[in-house]
């Protein structure tokens, strides 16, 4: 693969060609020409994540499995772009609007997805995180995609070795990992496994770079950095409100005064969603059952029962209007 440089980036979301029948917010997918982007579950995050990669010069094409759906997703671009440009460009509107312009110029739909992973270097995966799914997405892509194309998943729980070894391209998958909102926040984990070469982790690193953020590097361990870290302090503040040593309130100020955070522990817990936590807590004791840290809550698992899964459904930990 040549290096990584702004160049035509298919960016592939909902592929017709995948056999499962998942609603239009919960799949997204990006294949890369000669560069790698990247896409994830949630609608909004998607097109933030094509955003950047347009608006970083690169040629995006935004595949998916209606053209209804395309329209939305690049509403939602455009009207990114709009507050984007009103702080980048506060003082200068025509740059501001010549910047909205390019962007969008780099910008494309298809709804033709096999097409597309032909002509890519990369794909990056960004659906529904469970591993069954996930495999039979890879799989049926490792038919189409050209032999030097590098898979990549933008996953945050899952362990990428068990994504690579559904392909017979293992030494061509990484994970690219971005965190929302994509054009705000700068980071990006860049994860490689023991099959991953070096070619493609230098790569997935200089893309990373590429699309304006700041690439970190992970071994391919459970919840990589961010999340190793960040789920098991959230679980923790859980248990420490299930045993009564604390309300949720006074936890979720203590960390925000105490600590610095923008969001306590349940606040968090809520906007991520109760269900999302649930699964990626289970998934990793699953695999270390011994760990402490990874224990399951009942309290967490009676309020996904009930279906109340935070912000999106109007309740979780707190209730919202």
């Amino acid at each position: 693969m040549p290096p990584v440089r702004p160049a035509s980036i298919p960016v592939l979301v909902s592929p017709a060609l995948f056999p499962y029948k998942i609603q239009e917010s919960q799949l997204s997918l990006v294949p890369f020409k000669a560069t790698v982007c990247s896409l994830a579950i949630a609608a909004e995050f998607r097109c933030l994540q094509a955003q950047v990669a347009a608006a970083s010069g690169h040629t995006v094409v935004l595949v998916d499995q209606s053209d209804e759906i395309l329209k939305k997703s690049t509403k939602g671009i455009e009207e990114s772009l709009k507050r984007v440009t009103k702080k980048k460009f506060a003082d200068k509107p025509e740059a501001g609007a010549e910047f909205i312009e390019k962007t969008l110029k780099n910008l494309t739909t298809n709804t033709d997805a096999a097409a597309v992973v032909h002509s890519t270097d990369l794909v990056i995966e960004a659906i529904v995180e469970n591993l069954e799914v996930k495999n039979e997405l890879f799989k049926r892509l490792d038919k189409f995609a050209p032999d030097h194309t590098i898979f990549a998943s933008n996953t945050s729980s899952l362990q990428i070795t068990n994504l690579a070894n559904s392909t017979t391209r293992q030494d061509r998958f990484g994970g690219l990992h971005f965190f929302n909102p994509v054009p705000m926040m700068k980071l990006v984990e860049v994860i490689r496994t023991p099959m991953t070469s070096q070619k493609t982790f230098e790569s997935l690193m200089d893309f990373s770079k590429a699309v304006g953020k700041s690439p970190v590097s992970c071994k391919d361990t459970p919840g990589f950095i961010v999340n190793r870290l960040l789920v098991p302090y959230m679980m923790e503040a859980v248990r420490l409100f299930e045993r009564g040593d604390a309300s949720k309130e006074d936890i979720d100020v203590a960390m925000k005064l105490g600590a610095g955070y923008p969001m306590g522990p349940f606040e968090l817990l809520d906007y991520v969603g109760l269900d999302t936590s649930k699964y990626i807590i289970d998934g990793w004791h699953s695999l270390e059952p011994n760990n402490p840290l990874f224990a399951p809550s009942p309290l967490l698992n009676k309020l996904v029962a009930e279906k109340k899964l935070g912000k999106k459904t109007g309740e979780g930990f707190y209730k919202y209007k």
